[in-house]
């Protein structure tokens, strides 16, 4: 079982890497959809307690996989459509420079993990630096990159990563949290599309540094 964890974890690690360096908005929905089929994965690879509810395990995990796999990407293919965006042409950081970044905060993220005392009731030793690692891929994104659609997918990743550390250090009921977190999560990407339409519709653009330009 942690061998197959370990190896979606490693997965997580590689798809943040991607995630910086691509500046195609499809592919990064690729891979963020991926993400969410990982995560939706990750509690068949949980050791469980024998008086644990199945069905608690698999109700998160369709639930990831159809709303993090399927519909908000699809959501965020659409609106990728409708406002005719298909790169992030300038962004703040560069993408080598941005891989080298997240490269170093992946390291820090070991680094943070090793320092912690072992968790005995986690699932794996990379829970905890995979989880980090993926939360700060995800503030990068939404700081670094101008369009809204990439502010959302980093969005998607930050929750990623918060599932990530709740799942694989298997905390009390964090199943029904992260359950709880994935219809919040969907209700407000679903807000988040809407407003990056008429975000396009208003200012022919979806650059968000724009709008920091308008006055009254």
């Amino acid at each position: 079982m942690n061998e197959s964890l370990n190896l979606i974890l490693g997965a997580f690690l590689i798809l943040n890497l991607l995630l910086v360096s691509s500046s195609r908005l499809m592919h990064c929905i690729k891979l963020v959809a991926a993400q969410g089929i990982l995560l939706g994965l990750m509690p068949l690879t949980l050791p469980h307690s024998p008086d644990s509810n199945a069905w608690e395990y698999l109700l998160v995990m369709f639930l990831n996989i159809i709303i993090k796999g399927v519909l908000m990407p699809a959501l965020l293919s659409y609106t990728m459509r409708k406002t005719d965006v298909r790169r992030e042409l300038e962004p703040l950081v560069g993408y080598s420079l941005s891989l080298l970044i997240i490269l170093g905060l992946t390291g820090i993220a070991f680094w943070i993990g090793s320092l912690l005392p072992p968790e005995p009731h986690g699932a794996s030793v990379l829970a905890v630096p995979t989880a980090l690692s993926t939360i700060c891929t995800g503030l990068f994104l939404i700081i670094t990159r101008r369009k809204a659609i990439t502010q959302v997918i980093g969005f998607l990743v930050f929750e990623n990563g918060v599932s990530i550390f709740g799942t694989g250090m298997m905390i009390h009921n964090g199943l029904l949290v992260e359950l709880g977190l994935l219809l919040d999560v969907f209700a407000l990407v679903f807000i988040m599309g809407i407003a990056v339409f008429n975000i396009n519709r208003s200012f022919q653009h979806i650059d968000t540094h724009s709008l920091n330009a308008l006055g009254d």
